[in-house]
Parts: C-alpha cells; structure tokens; sequence
C-alpha cells in the first residue's frame, strides 16, 4: 500500500477529533471504513499510530512523528491547489515568437492595453515548434515566419492572420567586405562567400539553397545560431541573411540585396475563437487590438532601421503610411 493525500488528511483529521467516530464524521465516511483504512495506513509504515481507549484516540510517539511530517505536506498541497486555482481565473496571454526586433514594443503595448492580465513569452527559433503548441493549447498565440517557398506545417484549425505579406531579407557582411561598399547588393558579389545559417530555423537553408541554385551558384553552408553567425561574418568568414529590422551596427553591413531574392511572410496563427481553450489573445475580444498592437511595434522598427526605411520609400509600402 502506497500512502496518499487521503491517508494523511485521515490521519490528521483523527488527530484533531480525538476519535474515530468524531474523525469519520467530519470526513463523511463511516467509522469502520475509517477504522479499517487507519488499520492499513499503519501495517504500511509498520507502527501503531493511535492509542485507542475508552475516552478516544490520542497519537504514540511513532504517530506524533507521522503527523509531524503530515501536516506541511497537507498545508503544501492546499496552497498549491489555491493558488493553481487561483492563477487559472486570472487573465493570461502566452505568446510564442520567433525571433524579432519587434517584440519589445509589442509586450509594452500589450502591457498598456491589458494591465491586469499576465503574459507570458516563449521564443524559439523553430515556427513550426510553436505552432504545435497554439494546436496542443500550450500558447494562445505565435507570432512567426514563413520562408519564401517552404510553407508552414500550420496544424488543422488554427487560423493565421497575415501582418506583413513579403518582409525581403537582407544581409549582413563583414565592413571590409567588397560589397559592403555598395548600398544594395547583388548576389553575384557574394558567389564567392559561406553562408551562415541556423539549420534549426524552419526553412531558412532550403530557401537559400534555392535562390542560390537558381542564381547559378554552388551553395556552401556554415551551420550555427544567430550569436555564431554574427562573430564569423565580423571576421569575415561568411555572410548571412538577417532581418531588414536588424539593428545598426559598427562592426557590420547590413545591405539589402538587388531583386529581393529573399522573403519571408509574417504571420500571427491563433486558436478559433470558439476553442474553449483561448484566452485573451487573437481568440478573445481583443484580438484585434493585439494584431494592431503588433503591427504598430513592428512599423516602429522598421521605420527606425535606415536601411529598410529606405527600402520602404524606395517600393512605396504601405508601412510608411501605417496608423
């Protein structure tokens, strides 16, 4: 017989009663059911825990011990029932993203609009990780990428809602890079470099792959994440595609490339708003202010990035004339 919750919340209702019969009727079961049951719990620890006499029960030594133990164990489990109870009636909204300068802006506005409501964040570099969980009900909403060619795996009954509809990739290179001289680029001036690329980003080399085999090169591929990317196209040692909101840096070019060869889509995969598992997010009454929400965060970085604010002018996108 393993001991459980039940067994110890007898033992101490015994305790506290000073008898069986007070103790069973508290616990609204009958008296010899409780007695049988305190029969067992004690051949299963091997001691007596009650003395029973004529005015009662009181605890042994061994029983004193038992209930020592007992009590914080009961105490424990019912703060932690309160407060999962509790944390379940709060409003929540758990947000899953890729990567994304436009985050910050976008908790900040969702904190201004939902005070009382607890959000969450989970990042991950895999789109399709994230939808998995919008489907299993683990995240109210993902805000991710869809890479040019290589179409997302969005599970049966979630509905994507498209923020940007081509957001081109751009690339970053090292200063001293030939290239780097040049305001926009063109893949021919980077048939001779790597490419480096996270190979756990959901499409990111197969799309690259393409675009590089339908330019007439023979694709040589580095594989990393974001941070080693970084320190090898410093050095020099490659290139790699990035994000046209990617913030300045002094120690690295970031250029668009000639044609937009490289995009992805944005989008914002919810639950249906009938899913009785939705919370606050796109499946609840604000869900159109969290889309405007976002899409206001995401304006304000693309605007504040040059090189893509003038990308934006230069093909007259509709971001320059956002609320």
């Amino acid at each position: 017989m393993e001991l459980e919750v039940r067994h110890l919340r007898a033992l101490c209702a015994i305790a506290d009663a000073g008898s069986l019969h007070k103790a069973a009727r508290q616990l609204g079961v009958s008296q010899p059911s409780l007695t049988t049951q305190l029969r067992r719990i004690e051949q299963a620890l091997d001691g007596e825990l009650f003395l029973r006499e004529r005015t009662g029960c009181r605890p042994t030594p061994f029983g004193r011990a038992v209930l020592g133990r007992a009590r914080p164990l009961l105490a424990g489990m019912a703060a932690l029932v309160a407060e999962a109870r509790a944390a379940a009636q709060e409003p929540r909204l758990r947000i899953g993203s890729t990567a994304s300068r436009a985050l910050p802006g976008w908790l900040r506005r969702l904190r201004r609009r939902l005070p009382a409501t607890e959000t969450s964040l989970l990042v991950d570099v895999s789109a399709n990780a994230l939808l998995k969980l919008v489907a299993a009900g683990q995240l109210d909403v993902a805000f991710v990428h869809e890479v040019d060619g290589c179409p997302l795996r969005i599970p049966p009954g979630l509905e994507p809602r498209v923020l940007v509809e081509r957001e081109p990739q751009f690339v970053s290179l090292a200063l001293d890079h030939p290239a780097a001289a040049r305001p926009v680029v063109d893949l021919a001036d980077l048939a001779g470099d790597r490419w480096m690329v996270d190979p756990s980003v959901d499409g990111e080399q197969d799309g690259l792959h393409r675009v590089l085999t339908e330019a007439g090169f023979n694709p040589r591929f580095l594989h990393g994440d974001y941070h080693t990317a970084a320190s090898l196209v410093v050095t020099g040692e490659a290139v790699a595609p990035c994000q046209p909101t990617s913030g300045p840096r002094e120690d690295m070019a970031i250029r668009p490339l000639r044609g937009d060869p490289l995009g992805v889509r944005l989008l914002l995969v919810s639950r249906p708003a009938a899913d009785p598992a939705g919370a606050v997010g796109p499946v609840g009454p604000a869900g159109e202010e969290l889309y405007e929400d976002l899409l206001a965060a995401y304006r304000e970085v693309a605007l504040g990035a040059l090189p893509y604010r003038a990308w934006l002018e230069r093909t007259r996108s509709p971001l320059l004339t956002g609320p």
